[in-house]
């Protein structure tokens, strides 16, 4: 995994978006010792920003009459180009439209490319209510793209099926658009009072998994669950078509 830039890409808003962006960081940095440089791009809820340990820099495209210029992005583009190594680049709901369309206008895939660059789309989907909407901005990202797409499957809102019980994955929309996916990566619905709680407990401290190791607020239990969990992502994030 060198010189790979990612972007995490979904209009929904609270999909995890920002999880998603530190368990790819994390990820990424436990790979091997090549540079890694994360972004946020979120104006109104830069959570990304706030995992100190992953050094993440704001990009505030937010003029003062709280308008996004577009240009502003420049300066994101400047950055990955002008060094070697990884990035990660989150970004919010209030940011989804300009930046996807600042991409596609600026032909910023194939600027990468040519750069030496290998470009990745992360998108999620989530489970019960928020099915339509997520898969409805799959389709959207895989159709005015020709990026590489990561599927990330999140199961904390339900499980990913319509009403007549259809899988996400089963679908003519996912069918549609499944040559483009190179990797899934499926955030597992677990026991809500254990996994859930220590997961909750180390995103609102804004830790990363090593951190947590470190930590003598987490008891040994605690700190389990956790490696559990990461070690499953990991383990899917290696399968991954890179």
């Amino acid at each position: 995994m060198q010189n790979t830039v990612h972007f995490i890409l979904q209009g929904k808003g609270g999909i995890g978006k920002t999880l998603v962006s530190t368990i790819l960081a994390q990820w990424l940095k436990s790979k091997d010792e090549t540079p890694l440089r994360c972004y946020d791009t979120d104006q109104e809820n830069p959570t990304f920003s706030r995992y100190k340990s992953l050094n993440v820099k704001h990009v505030p495209v937010m003029t003062e009459s709280r308008t996004i210029d577009p240009k502003r992005f420049d300066a994101l583009m400047i950055d990955i180009l002008e060094e070697d190594g990884n990035c990660v680049i989150d970004n919010g709901a209030n940011t989804f439209s300009p930046l996807v369309a600042y991409l596609i206008e600026n032909d910023c895939f194939s600027l990468l490319e040519e750069s030496g660059r290998k470009v990745y789309i992360h998108t999620i989907v989530g489970g019960g209510d928020t099915l339509h909407d997520t898969a409805m901005g799959f389709v959207s990202t895989a159709k005015s793209t020709n990026v590489p797409l990561v599927l990330w499957e999140n199961e904390h809102f339900g499980l990913l099926q319509s009403a007549s019980g259809k899988s996400f994955l089963e679908s003519q929309t996912y069918a549609e658009n499944s040559s483009r996916v190179k990797g899934r990566v499926v955030l597992e619905q677990r026991n809500a009072d254990t996994f859930g709680a220590d997961l909750k407990k180390m995103n609102t401290g804004r830790l990363t998994l090593d951190e947590v190791k470190g930590s003598d607020k987490f008891n040994v239990m605690e700190k389990q669950r956790i490696k559990v969990i990461f070690k499953d992502l990991y383990e899917q994030l290696d399968r991954v078509d890179w």
